[in-house]
């Protein structure tokens, strides 16, 4: 089978695709026939070691897929050859055979999209997580998605859209702007040339937003933060800026808000039932046409690391796949 392959750490154009040896299972585990899988900020980090998880050279990089279950391992009970599924694994996913544990698939409906499903496990999954698990998100809050044109800021607003809340995305163009309203997005702020604070101030009636869902970091984070409202929730999910701010612990007390940390990873690892119970809402919600991941780019195996570098190079919007 062919793999994109990582011997050495660096920039997209050092990875290589290579023929391996088929995969096999261990007890516990899946062997998946990759049909597509998703490209995510994180991928380009790891690649470059700079990510929390890294992984031992030479690997595979890419984290989430969908595809045909191949082969199950010992003690497999969920699955078996020939079931469609969508999976997450920490790497190993930009290839045409991918290995993943139980616990780390769901099945799909036939009538889910390969792309589609392979675009949702982790933005759909974290957004979800972060919005109405952590963030307590209702309908009739007010929400602030910054970053909102990339794959988790897209989900985080149609997600939005879909428990019933008023939706300010933010981003650094009126392109990416105008994509996010054609997503559902209620207002738009334009920070690269709007004053982020004095907008929402704005926007909101002075009141602020209930929740600020933040994976981007950096400068726009203390001013977003400053906006909260009462009892607001900060969701703290990534720093794609590269920056780690630091935000004023005294404006937490002041307006009784709440910074509120969402790693989806472990959350997915410690709280397996209540993620599958998340995912099933989700994949309903797609089988009923309430949403649609936002696939906007497709890529071949071959093209890999140019879907990584336009992913680096912030030259795509909402989500982009590598198709076998």
């Amino acid at each position: 089978m062919r793999a994109v392959r990582c011997n050495l750490h660096g920039l997209p154009e050092t990875l290589v695709i290579e023929t391996l040896p088929d995969l096999h299972p261990e007890a516990g585990e899946v062997v998946i026939d990759v049909k597509a899988a998703s490209v995510n900020f994180p991928d380009v980090l790891i690649i470059q070691n700079k990510y929390q998880f890294k992984p031992p050279l030479p690997f595979t990089p890419g984290a989430e897929f969908a595809g045909v279950v191949r082969e199950v391992g010992a003690g497999v009970t969920r699955f078996r050859p020939g079931m469609r599924v969508a999976a997450y694994t920490a790497q190993g996913a930009f290839a045409e055979q991918a290995r993943a544990s139980e616990t780390a698939c769901i099945a799909l409906p036939d009538d889910v999209d390969f792309a589609d499903a392979a675009a949702f496990m982790i933005a759909y999954g974290t957004s979800y997580h972060a919005l109405v698990d952590r963030g307590a998100l209702k309908a009739g809050d007010t929400l602030l998605v910054l970053g909102a044109a990339g794959g988790v800021g897209l989900a985080a607003v149609q997600i939005g859209k879909i428990v019933g809340t008023r939706v300010i995305a933010a981003a650094s163009s009126a392109e990416k702007l105008a994509f996010c309203r054609e997503h559902g997005a209620d207002d738009v702020i334009d920070y690269a040339n709007e004053d982020l604070r004095e907008r929402v101030k704005a926007l909101t009636g002075g009141n602020g937003p209930d929740v600020i869902f933040d994976p981007v970091g950096g400068a726009y984070a203390e001013p977003a933060f400053r906006s909260i409202g009462w009892r607001g929730r900060y969701l703290v999910v990534g720093f794609a800026n590269g920056e780690i701010p630091r935000l004023p612990l005294n404006l937490a007390l002041l307006k009784g808000a709440s910074i509120v940390g969402v790693f989806w990873g472990d959350h997915m690892r410690r709280e397996p039932a209540l993620a599958e119970s998340e995912y099933a809402t989700m994949v309903d919600w797609i089988r009923t046409g309430k949403l649609r991941p936002a696939v906007t780019k497709r890529y071949t195996l071959d093209e890999t690391a140019k879907a990584l570098d336009d992913m680096m190079n912030r030259r795509v919007t909402g989500k982009v796949v590598v198709e076998m």
